[in-house]
């Protein structure tokens, strides 16, 4: 199986995160600027074959995306699938680079421009890695990649089949777990230090009660306006630099 990586900024961090790249297809007479330079040249040192294809063909190509987006800015890669990580993977990268876990749960992320834009903010922010469920969940896809801006190909992602079963693992492994919630304490006051987990709900229906209750705490984003909740690429942004915040 194979997936569509498409545009400029999407392929060359794929070729800088040593992504598994079949090939890569650049439209003919297409402005060949630095970044198609870049591209061209990383796919020589890592032998990857650079086609030039007209437009048309590079029309039908970008159809074959599952998300239907077709601005593929000239540049088109065709990857082998995205290669999730374990659990263990996440903590074991905390404990090369000497620092406290910092781990991001995903509880039922649908929106692939979400899922694409938190893990663009946890990777400026630090985190170790992201951990999502296999269902009910949309995975890392073509999207995902490109809404990310390329930084899901430099942060680590494991798909679990049960939430609440990996939450216990890492309450095993010392971490404590929070929860992005409406709660009483507010994120400020909240201890965002040291082995951490913080989970975010999905886009309709938040935290899902058994994912809930297995958490240690609740961490409430202050709210001022007539609307009482964030979309959840905002909400994750914001307590990831708040525990940021906290952690310099």
């Amino acid at each position: 199986m194979s997936e569509l990586i498409m545009g400029r900024n999407a392929v060359l961090e794929a070729l800088k995160g040593g992504r598994e790249i079949e090939k890569i297809n650049i439209e003919k007479n297409r402005n060949s600027g630095g970044s198609i330079r870049q591209i061209i040249a990383k796919a020589s040192d890592a032998k990857i074959p650079v086609y030039y294809s007209d437009k048309a063909f590079m029309d039908k190509l970008a159809a074959r995306s599952e998300s239907g987006e077709t601005n593929y800015q000239g540049v088109i890669a065709i990857a082998s699938n995205f290669a999730y990580s374990s659990v263990d993977d996440i903590l074991n990268l905390a404990e090369e680079r000497g620092e406290s876990p910092f781990v991001l749960i995903l509880d039922g992320i649908e929106d692939p421009h979400n899922l694409g834009a938190i893990m663009r903010t946890a990777e400026c922010a630090g985190v170790h890695g992201v951990i999502i469920p296999k269902r009910r969940s949309v995975s890392v896809n073509e999207t995902v990649l490109r809404t990310s801006a390329g930084a899901a190909e430099h942060i680590l992602c494991a798909k679990v089949t049960n939430t609440g079963k990996t939450i216990d693992l890492l309450k095993e492994k010392g971490l404590w777990v929070c929860a992005c919630d409406m709660g009483d304490t507010l994120m400020y006051d909240r201890e965002l230090t040291g082995p951490l987990a913080v989970v975010i709900g999905s886009e309709g229906f938040g935290i899902s009660r058994l994912v809930k209750e297995k958490c240690d705490f609740t961490a409430t984003i202050p709210m001022k306006g007539q609307i009482n909740s964030l979309n959840a690429s905002n909400a994750a942004a914001i307590i990831m630099y708040e525990a940021v915040r906290q952690r310099f």
